[in-house]
């Protein structure tokens, strides 16, 4: 069962892909649900329960607008970012909801919607109930769903991810790092070659090719207003308990007004895309799961370099970078986790910052063996970093981590490059590595806000 590129790169709003995406995506196939039964319009009242990371840190994640915008028939990537906030508003205020934009309920937040963060369900630490009654109170129907990262949703008793494990005959299907190196090397193929031709059982090159100019073109809107460009939003302070002022659009007008004399000028450009991105991820914008939201500015800020500062970038290059970032989130997706409450931190800026090395590695000219030792050190040195958002906000430090993640990204793939591609520990082993250290991470450094500098930083 093979992923897309597309299931990796997944247009969103802010500020969490397994808190705000995925319970939005869970909302939205449970009222659907409803129409397909013939119980739409017989349902009076919809109750939500979050479990666990759901439970824990969904109000700093807007978990609860995310079912709002759901029910009322909203997707992640079509939703107008400006027109939340007074439609969250409006059902606060007490005057209901429309499931699916036609049914009108009574909806009342604080009741409809129990935040039960002390209890978990066995399936997976972000899981939630919705259960639709009649005017009699009556059960209409109830299922459980898990935001298992990335906008990734599972139902349950479903085996596959909602839209993943489409049945096609791919011609270059792989499972681990060491079958997809060995393909290119039989074939004779880079990884992004090898990745389009995947993507072509499902759609035309053509059709490919426009999707992955669409997901660029996201990315550099983000960024965009992220430094305040057109963004008269990015003036306030990032919503939430923190009151954080946003730094990129300061620091976007410093650069683009120095003289050029700083040698390292370039990292400071990425340090601001990353920057740019996530910030605007906090204020709920709008971006692209690159894994995961939490992790968002890494690939786009990496990308923004590749055409900045690399000499013969273009168009053709991002898209391969993009194909090949998607074959190695592919892999820690299949065979790991990208879920901040399953495995910590390591697995969305780790893995962000593993995907976006091999693909800088790739657009460099880098062979096969040197993407994958890449995509390995940007790993390697993220093992057991923890998920400990202050204040359950998608913030603190994560929109320096991203920043960090980036940087990172780009000294592991100059040092791949200035190998020959042969390492000792291989991409394989690093992603089994990054799972076991997450299985073994304690559950209050995982989305819970129970440690680290969640509990550490006083909030003011």
């Amino acid at each position: 069962m093979m992923l897309s590129v597309f299931d990796i790169f997944k247009i969103g709003i802010g500020p969490s892909s397994s808190h705000t995406v995925g319970p939005m995506r869970a909302a939205l196939m449970f009222a659907r649900s409803l129409q397909e039964r013939g119980l739409l319009q017989r349902t009076a009242r919809v109750q939500v329960q979050l479990f666990g990371s759901l439970g824990a840190t969904g109000r700093g994640h807007a978990t609860d607008l995310g079912v709002l915008l759901g029910l009322m028939g909203e997707a992640p990537d079509t939703v107008d970012p400006a027109s939340v906030a007074p439609r969250v508003a409006a059902v606060r205020t007490g005057q209901g909801l429309a499931l699916l934009g036609s049914r009108r309920i009574a909806f009342d937040s604080r009741e409809d919607i129990a935040f039960l963060g002390e209890r978990s369900l066995p399936e997976h630490p972000n899981a939630m109930r919705l259960a639709a009654f009649d005017t009699e109170g009556a059960l209409l129907r109830e299922a459980h769903y898990f935001s298992v990262g990335g906008g990734f949703v599972v139902e349950g008793g479903a085996t596959a991810p909602a839209g993943t494990g489409h049945v096609v005959r791919h011609p270059y299907p792989f499972a681990s790092g060491d079958e997809l190196i060995a393909l290119a090397r039989l074939e004779g193929l880079s990884i992004a070659e090898l990745v389009m031709a995947n993507e072509c059982a499902w759609r035309s090159e053509a059709e490919v090719r426009t999707g992955l100019t669409h997901i660029w073109q996201v990315m550099q809107d983000c960024v965009r207003r992220g430094f305040g460009q057109d963004n008269p939003e990015a003036r306030a302070p990032l919503p939430g308990s923190l009151h954080m002022r946003r730094r990129a659009p300061e620091l976007y007008r410093s650069l683009s007004t120095g003289d050029g004399a700083d040698p390292l000028a370039a990292m400071d450009w990425v340090n601001a895309y990353a920057m740019a991105v996530n910030e605007e991820n906090a204020a709920g914008g709008r971006v692209v799961t690159a894994p995961t939201n939490g992790a968002a500015g890494i690939v786009p800020a990496v990308l923004h370099y590749y055409t900045r500062f690399v000499p013969g970038a273009g168009e053709r290059g991002v898209q391969d970078f993009l194909l090949t970032a998607g074959a190695i989130g592919m892999l820690y997706k299949a065979n790991a986790s990208i879920s901040g409450a399953e495995v910590g931190c390591q697995g969305e800026v780790g893995v962000a910052c593993s995907m976006a090395a091999g693909a800088l590695a790739a657009v460099q000219g880098g062979t096969p063996q040197q993407v994958e030792n890449a995509a390995e050190i940007g790993m390697e040195h993220n093992l057991g970093l923890t998920c400990d958002p202050v204040g359950g906000l998608v913030q603190i430090p994560c929109v320096e981590r991203n920043a960090m993640g980036a940087v990172k990204a780009i000294n592991a793939a100059r040092m791949a490059l200035r190998g020959d591609g042969s390492h000792y520990v291989s991409l394989d082993t690093v992603i089994r590595t990054m799972k076991q250290t997450g299985e073994d991470m304690k559950s209050t450094y995982k989305e819970t806000s129970l440690g680290g500098l969640a509990v550490n930083v006083v909030e003011c």
